[in-house]
């Protein structure tokens, strides 16, 4: 498995919806995975590829000139706890900081509401990230959105 910087638009958009495709259980509502889609054909994006095979991508928004997000991330089911999604924040992390950011976020479902989210948050804090605050309603009364930072 390697993880790649992929520039084209398109190719960035088929990825994802390959990807979030295979993730209903994360990615079950239509609208917000087709805008998902849509908007990571136009950030910087990181494929997680094994043979012609795509298992994962990142991609990442710039928040301010300091801090940046994964705007969205997914590996395929089948490679959960394989290291795709270790590998492309990896690769994230060293290009965030190559660009002078100085902090990284990403907002997920809060602990306690879903096993699915719960795994999400016990993998960014696996890779270094700390809560920093939840947001009831953002979202949703049923998805409150928990806000995580780590330090570049």
């Amino acid at each position: 498995m390697h993880v790649t910087m992929i520039d084209n638009p398109e190719r960035k958009r088929t990825i994802a919806r390959e990807v979030l495709l295979d993730l209903p259980e994360w990615f079950g509502i239509p609208e917000s995975a087709e805008e998902y889609i849509r908007e990571s054909g136009n950030m910087p994006f990181f494929a997680a590829i094994e043979g012609a095979d795509v298992l994962g991508f990142m991609a990442l928004k710039e928040t301010s000139p300091y801090a940046c997000e994964i705007y969205v991330t997914g590996v395929k089911k089948r490679v959960h706890r394989c290291g795709a999604g270790r590998a492309m924040f990896s690769v994230f992390e060293e290009y965030a900081r190559a660009r002078g950011y100085h902090f990284v976020q990403v907002k997920t479902v809060a602990p306690g509401h879903y096993p699915e989210y719960d795994a999400t948050v016990a993998f960014y804090r696996g890779v270094g990230f700390l809560p920093l605050e939840i947001f009831p309603a953002l979202w949703d009364e049923n998805n409150p959105c928990m806000v995580l930072v780590k330090t570049l």
